[in-house]
C-alpha cells in the first residue's frame, strides 16, 4: 500500500470519527433540556434588557427590548405556569398586590405586568430606579423557576396537559389582553405560545401513522394561527369570535384526539376542566366536583333532586313563610328581579340578590365572598337574622316525619342511618351545582351547533373580549371571577360602584374590607357571572342599575373614578374606553346571547 493510499485512509476513518461526534453533538435534546435553554436564554435577554434601562433612556428601544423579553417568555410559559404557578405569579402576573388575607398580609407585584406599566404607553426617566430593580428582581425569579424545572419530571401526560391548559390559557387570557393591558402585544404574543404548543407536540415523538396524521393536523392548525395573527396582529380590531372557532376550537379538539390515540393518561393536577372535553365550550367541560369542600360532597343526581325539594322549603326560616326560592326565583334565573330584597322585619337588606345559576363555579360565594363553598352559603343564609332566622336542627326534625323526604334522603345518602344538617347543607348545594345549563345562543355558536349569530352579536363579543376588556375580569367562558386555566381563585374588583345613579358618591358597603380590613379591599366585591346577565336586573352589589345599557356607560367612563369618585384602590383600569355607539349597542347585544335556554334545568 502507498503512502498516498495510506493517508486516504486515514483521512477518512477520521471522518467518519469527526461525523460520528457530530452525531453525538447534534443528538435532539429532550424537551426538558430545551425548557432549561430557553430559560437561560430568556435570563439574558432580560439582563441584558437591565444594562439597556441603565445605560438609555430611549423609549422605542427599551419598550423593543421589553417585547422581546416577553415573547421569549411566551415560549416556555406553558411549563412555567404548570409547574411552578405560584412563582410565575410574580413572573407575569397582574400588577395588583397578592393578598394574603389570612394573615393580614400582602406581597407587592413583580414581573412583566409591573414592568409594563413602568414603560407604556410612554417611558418616563423618573421610572428609571424602579425599573432597573423590577427587571432584576425578575432575573432572580427566573433563577428560581429553573432550579426547580431542572429536578422535575416531565411526563407525557404533563406535556399533553399543559399543552391544553396553555391553549385555554391563549384564549381567556391572551387575546384578551389580561397579560398585556398596556403594550396590547397581545396577538404577536399568543402566536409564539401557540407554536410552543406545536413545538411540544413534535417533540413527543409518537410514531403511528394515525398520531402522525394527528400531528401533522394540529401543527397546519397552528400555523394557519399564526398566520392570521401576523395579518391581523392590531390588537382593537382582532377577530376573537373566528380566532377561536376556526383555530383554537379545532386545536384543542385535535390535541384531545391526539391524546386518545396514544393513550395518554390524564393528571390530576388541575380537577376543574374535564381532560376528554372537546373544547372549554362543551357542555362537559367544567366539573362541579373540583369546588366542594371534601369527597362526601361529591354531587349527585339523588342529592340534587332532594335538594330541589328542600330549595322550597318553609321550615328553614324561623317564620315557616320563607324558602330559598323566596329570593332566588327561578323564573327570574335565580334573582328576585328587586335592587334589594327585604329583610325578615320588613326593612330592605343592603344588597342585590345574586344568581344562584352558575355560582357552584366559583371558589367564593356572596358578594363579599364570606364563605368558600355552597354548603357554608346555605347555612349562612338560613342562619342569617335578617334572611331567615332558621335552625337546620330544628327543621330536620320536621323533615324526619315526613315520609316523602325520608325517601329522598335514603336515596341521596343510602349509608346514613339518620339525617344530619351536612346532609341537608349538601343537597341543597347539589342543586345549585345543577343549574349549569351551557345552552345559550353563544354557547351553540361556539360549539359549531348554530350559527345564529348576528353581525352585532359578533361585533359585541369581540369588544367584549378585546377593545372594552370586560374578558379581563369576567373570564371566557364562565364569564365569572374565577381565573383560567387553572380556576383555583375566585378574583374580586373595586370597580367604585356609586351609591345612586347621580354618580356621586362611592357606595358606603365596604364589601370583602367588613371581613379583611385590608385598604386594597375597601368597596371590594367578587367579580359575578355575567351568564344570564340579560334577565338578571338589576345590578351591581347595590341594584344602582336597571338596564345592561347603564352599566356599559359606568364601565365606558372608567368606572367610579370616571364619574368624579376620589377611589385610591380602584382595581378597575380608570382610563376611558371610547366606545362608540354602535360598538356599546353591540356590547349589550352580545350579553344578551348569554341567556340560558330553560332557566330551571331538568334534573
Amino acid at each position: 500500500m502507498n503512502f498516498t493510499n495510506k493517508i486516504i485512509i486515514v483521512l477518512n476513518l477520521a471522518l467518519v470519527i469527526l461525523l460520528s461526534g457530530c452525531e453525538k453533538e447534534y443528538k435532539e435534546i429532550t424537551i426538558q433540556q430545551e425548557l432549561i435553554s430557553n430559560i437561560e436564554k430568556l435570563n439574558r435577554e432580560v439582563i441584558d434588557f437591565g444594562m439597556i434601562a441603565e445605560e438609555s433612556n430611549d423609549e422605542k428601544l427599551i419598550q423593543q427590548a421589553f417585547k422581546t423579553t416577553r415573547l421569549s417568555y411566551k415560549k416556555m410559559e406553558w411549563a412555567v405556569e404548570y409547574f411552578t404557578p405560584d412563582p410565575a405569579r410574580f413572573i407575569n402576573g397582574p400588577a395588583l398586590d397578592e393578598l394574603e388575607v389570612a394573615e393580614n398580609t400582602f406581597i407587592p407585584p413583580n414581573g412583566f405586568q409591573v414592568i409594563e406599566e413602568l414603560i407604556f404607553p410612554n417611558y418616563s426617566i423618573e421610572n428609571k430606579a424602579e425599573l432597573i430593580r423590577k427587571i432584576k428582581i425578575l432575573s432572580g425569579n427566573l433563577k428560581q423557576i429553573k432550579e426547580h424545572l431542572s429536578v422535575i419530571t416531565i411526563s407525557n401526560a404533563h406535556i399533553l396537559d399543559a399543552s391544553k391548559m396553555e391553549l385555554n390559557r391563549i384564549l381567556a387570557l391572551g387575546i384578551t389582553g389580561f397579560d398585556s393591558p398596556i403594550a396590547f402585544h397581545s396577538i404577536p404574543e399568543a402566536k409564539k405560545s401557540l407554536a410552543s404548543i406545536g413545538n411540544l407536540i413534535s417533540k413527543m415523538n409518537f410514531k403511528s401513522p394515525e398520531s402522525v396524521q394527528c400531528e401533522k393536523e394540529i401543527k397546519a392548525l397552528i400555523n394557519q394561527a399564526g398566520n392570521y395573527c401576523d395579518s391581523n396582529a392590531d390588537f382593537k380590531t382582532f377577530d376573537r369570535a373566528h380566532f377561536i372557532k376556526s383555530f383554537l376550537n379545532p386545536i384543542s379538539k385535535k390535541l384531545v384526539a391526539f391524546q386518545k390515540t396514544n393513550k395518554i393518561e390524564k393528571t390530576s393536577r388541575n380537577n376543574v376542566v374535564n381532560p376528554y372535553a372537546a373544547t372549554i365550550f362543551e357542555k362537559n367541560a367544567f366539573d362541579v366536583n373540583a369546588f366542594i369542600p371534601s369527597k362526601e360532597y361529591q354531587y349527585s343526581k339523588e342529592k340534587a333532586e332532594l335538594g330541589q325539594k328542600l330549595f322550597y322549603e318553609n321550615s328553614f326560616s324561623d317564620s315557616k313563610t320563607r324558602s330559598c326560592s323566596s329570593c332566588h326565583i327561578p323564573e327570574k334565573a335565580f334573582t328576585d328581579g328587586l335592587k334589594t330584597n327585604q329583610s325578615l322585619n320588613g326593612g330592605n337588606l343592603s344588597r342585590n340578590t345574586p344568581t344562584l345559576a352558575y355560582a357552584s363555579l366559583q371558589n367564593a360565594q356572596f358578594w363579599d365572598m364570606r364563605q368558600l363553598d355552597l354548603e357554608k352559603q346555605s347555612l349562612d343564609v338560613i342562619q342569617n337574622k335578617d334572611e331567615m332566622h332558621g335552625n337546620v336542627a330544628n327543621a330536620i326534625q320536621i323533615l324526619n316525619k315526613d315520609r316523602e323526604y325520608q325517601k329522598l334522603f335514603k336515596k341521596a345518602f343510602p349509608n346514613s342511618k339518620k339525617i344530619e344538617e351536612w346532609q341537608v347543607q349538601n343537597s341543597l348545594a347539589s342543586y345549585i351545582r345543577s343549574l349549569n345549563a351551557f345552552d345559550s345562543r353563544f354557547d351553540e355558536y361556539m360549539r359549531g351547533e348554530s350559527n345564529d349569530f348576528t353581525d352585532d352579536e359578533k361585533l359585541g363579543f369581540n369588544i367584549f373580549a378585546g377593545k372594552a376588556k370586560c374578558a379581563t375580569c369576567h373570564f371566557i367562558p364562565l364569564f365569572n371571577g374565577t381565573v383560567p386555566p387553572n380556576y383555583q381563585k375566585t378574583e374580586q374588583e373595586v370597580i367604585g360602584t356609586p351609591s345612586d345613579k347621580n354618580g356621586k358618591k362611592i357606595s358606603p358597603d365596604l364589601g370583602r374590607y367588613l371581613q379583611y380590613e385590608m385598604p386594597q379591599l375597601k368597596n371590594a366585591f367578587k367579580t359575578p357571572s355575567l351568564r344570564n346577565v340579560a334577565v338578571t336586573a338589576p345590578y351591581m352589589h347595590n341594584g344602582v342599575y336597571s338596564t345592561l345599557e347603564e352599566v356599559v356607560d359606568f364601565y365606558n367612563k372608567g368606572g367610579g373614578t370616571g364619574l368624579g369618585i376620589q377611589i385610591d384602590n380602584q382595581t378597575l383600569p380608570t382610563d376611558k374606553l371610547e366606545l362608540t355607539e354602535k360598538e356599546m349597542k353591540a356590547l349589550v347585544a352580545f350579553m344578551k346571547t348569554l341567556t340560558d335556554k330553560g332557566i330551571s334545568p331538568k334534573l
